[in-house]
């Protein structure tokens, strides 16, 4: 199960909005969400959950690169939202790197057609995919969250202890 929502920043604080992903299938769609969110190209903050496995929060300031940090990024190529923000820079590849197609795997992590085999050291998913943090740790470290702060959140309560540090946690509960 999933969690998303929308943070924007205003003159009068936080304002949340609970966001559908379904027609989002590219970061430069999630980034146009986020700016339609905030008409005065304020912060917005896309806040991302999958029950316990991962988070993760992708930042858009006005027209600027959208900033991403990802709890667990091997739990988030698993999923459909993870992969939107899994970007080969964020894994930081180059290009021309070999990096598996995250489309094309399994939930599991395998291949299309591959079997099952806990065993295979040589799984390139595996390899590519971290199962760390991934991203910009300093993403919210002007907004009250240090990056060991946000390496130490659980992925079960992530989300509620950053809107707490954001003063806006009233807010991203009128929308869980």
């Amino acid at each position: 199960m999933y969690f998303a929502a929308l943070l924007a920043r205003t003159e009068d604080g936080w304002e949340a909005s609970d966001t559908e992903l379904d027609d989002v299938e590219t970061l430069s769609d999630l980034a146009d969400l986020a700016r339609e969110a905030s008409p005065d190209d304020d912060t917005v903050l896309v806040l991302i959950e999958q029950e316990d496995a991962w988070f993760g929060v992708v930042r858009i300031d006005g027209e600027d690169d959208p900033r991403i940090y990802i709890s667990d990024a091997a739990a988030a190529a698993r999923s459909s939202y993870g992969e939107i923000l899994l970007t080969a820079e964020l894994l930081g590849k180059e290009p021309g790197d070999d990096v598996p197609d995250l489309d094309s795997l399994d939930l599991d992590g395998t291949e299309d057609g591959e079997p099952d085999d806990d065993d295979d050291d040589d799984d390139t998913a595996a390899e590519a995919v971290p199962h760390s943090p991934v991203g910009d740790t300093e993403i919210l470290d002007d907004l009250g969250v240090s990056e060991k702060e946000l390496r130490a959140l659980d992925a079960d309560d992530a989300l509620n202890s950053i809107a707490e540090a954001l003063g806006a946690s009233e807010v991203l509960e009128t929308v869980r």
